[in-house]
């Protein structure tokens, strides 16, 4: 109980001491309050709040940029692909044209070829026929010496080259003397 005696008697005390409030010095506080918010304010948070909005323009810039550079990118990887297109569209032209081409070489290269087998073969024909023709005539000029020589000998008399040829011509134009598979 000596604990309540002790609050009773300090109780009357504070009351009659009193708690007072002195309105000046709370104005006084207030305004050193005030005051020195202000001095805070223009020292340290205005340049704090301009280093902020700096910061987030340049973020916001920065984020405009990335932006636009996606959007180039894009046009970039769409022009990159129609380029692409456009390349793959012509190589594939020019080989078709090469292919061509080369086709079309192929078959002329084929028609010269066949047209110079032909030309040789014609001239072949006809040195072959040609020779032949001077082979016969060879021949027969022979055959008719060996004929008339025979003939000189059965007959016992000399033929001289003028009646010699005369009858050559005879026996020609006739075709051939009555021989093996001949009849006149």
């Amino acid at each position: 109980m000596n604990f309540l005696a002790a609050a009773a008697a300090t109780t009357p005390a504070a009351e009659a001491s009193g708690l007072s409030i002195n309105f000046f010095w709370v104005i006084v506080a207030a305004l050193n309050f005030i005051f020195f918010l202000a001095l805070i304010w223009m020292f340290a948070f205005k340049p704090i709040a301009s280093i902020l909005s700096e910061r987030k323009a340049r973020i916001d810039q920065g984020l405009a940029d990335a932006d636009q550079a996606r959007k180039e990118r894009d046009s970039a990887l769409a022009d990159r692909e129609k380029v692409l297109a456009d390349a793959r569209r012509e190589a594939g032209s020019l080989i078709a044209a090469a292919q061509k081409a080369a086709e079309d070489l192929r078959v002329s290269d084929i028609a010269a070829t066949r047209a110079e087998l032909d030309r040789m073969r014609v001239k072949a024909t006809a040195d072959i026929a040609a020779e032949r023709d001077r082979a016969i005539a060879d021949l027969r000029s022979q055959v008719a010496d060996l004929a008339l020589a025979a003939a000189g000998r059965v007959v016992g008399e000399t033929m001289n080259d003028s009646r010699q040829h005369r009858l050559v011509e005879e026996f020609l134009e006739e075709g051939g003397s009555t021989g093996p598979g001949r009849t006149n």
